[in-house]
């Protein structure tokens, strides 16, 4: 039986999280989670939908012509760190020892593909011009230093505190794409495309959910590229942050399944997946919410092609809505007979993708 300390039982309910969650989220460590048994996979007319080129362009119209009395939002999780996507080279700056290794026989004794792709392409990424004029101003004389000194400096002044700080920085705020005279951030590629598919009378409505710490991070971004942003989509932008709440997060246990405890006594979280986001996403009101994670974003040559197919989805999901709104009507006016129940079922299969329960047929006639 686990024995909580004070200080964590403090810890515990400013989280809102109960000692029976924790020790049920350890019982399930240790038992581990049940694997999910697929069916088939999922195909054309079963289970995916495909809009033919005819379909893509009304429903796309109908999207238009019913936005400006939607309520639009665009609903982006943000919060994910660049931690992992820099993994590789965080690992190189901690096993990489300059006087006794070049950078070509780092890579070749620990097989490090990824560390050779970037080196190679190094000049190619979005941070490239930023970093190097950080570096510049750091060190004197750095065209003089030698090209190991020169990737090991690079890559600890694009990862580390005392420099540009990437590695710790969010997903969002990383220079993402290059463009011929500046680099661009999710966080502004998601304006410019939200300004295309989710703007309602020239304006549109965002919600990043984000983490705490990083608050003011996102904000002073915001208000560097607001203005050229603006300008060039002729769209006003509201801008809202909410954080994954500290109720879903999880207790982190070591290879015995204890809890870790921290150097100061308290119990050791880890955030929950996107699927706690659901809770952020219930507190939202709109007619229609278009969910993209932070890092999936497109290239401004792309944008409007994105936006037509997002806009044709819409249609889409209006189309459904209307009907399935009309059969709820129906129903509660008690006026369905057996040719509309036939309707209505195979509404459900055919156009919803919906699996019927096993009983169905059962539970169908108990209800007649």
């Amino acid at each position: 039986m686990i024995k909580f300390t004070a200080q964590q039982l403090v810890q515990l309910e400013s989280k809102s999280i109960t000692t029976d969650t924790i020790l049920k989220q350890i019982e399930r460590f240790k038992i581990g989670f049940p694997a999910v048994k697929l069916d088939r996979p999922a195909i054309v007319s079963d289970g995916i939908v495909r809009i033919e080129n005819s379909e893509h362009t009304r429903y796309r119209k109908l999207y238009e012509e019913k936005i400006s009395d939607l309520q639009i939002l665009k609903f982006v999780p943000a919060s994910g760190a660049a931690t992992r996507m820099f993994k590789f080279l965080h690992e190189f700056l901690k096993d990489f020892d300059p006087c006794e290794d070049s950078i070509n026989s780092f890579i070749n004794k620990n097989k490090a593909q990824e560390l050779f792709t970037f080196f190679i392409a190094l000049e190619k990424f979005p941070f490239y011009d930023e970093v190097m004029t950080s570096l510049k101003t750091t060190y004197d004389e750095w065209h003089a230093k030698a090209d190991r000194e020169k990737k090991l400096l690079f890559v600890r002044q694009m990862l580390e505190i005392d420099g540009l700080n990437y590695g710790y920085m969010p997903k969002g705020l990383v220079p993402f794409h290059r463009y011929k005279d500046h680099s661009a951030t999710a966080f502004e590629e998601h304006l410019f495309e939200a300004s295309i598919y989710a703007a309602t009378n020239n304006q549109a409505k965002l919600h990043f959910t984000i983490a705490q710490d990083f608050k003011d991070h996102f904000n002073a971004e915001f208000e560097r590229i607001e203005k050229i942003v603006e300008y060039k989509t002729g769209t006003e932008f509201e801008i809202e942050f909410s954080h994954q709440m500290s109720s879903t997060d999880t207790i982190a246990v070591d290879y015995n399944n204890q809890p870790i405890v921290t150097e100061t006594g308290e119990l050791f979280f880890r955030p929950s997946g996107h699927g706690a986001l659901l809770m952020n996403l219930n507190e939202l009101d709109a007619d229609v919410v278009f969910i993209k994670n932070i890092d999936n974003v497109t290239v401004s040559s792309l944008e409007q092609e994105v936006g037509d197919y997002k806009k044709s989805l819409a249609g889409l999901l209006l189309t459904l809505q209307d009907q399935c709104f009309k059969y709820l009507r129906l129903i509660q006016e008690n006026k369905v007979d057996e040719v509309l129940k036939i309707e209505i079922e195979e509404f459900l299969i055919d156009r919803l993708s919906t699996v019927l329960p096993a009983d169905y047929k059962n539970l169908l006639e108990n209800f007649n």
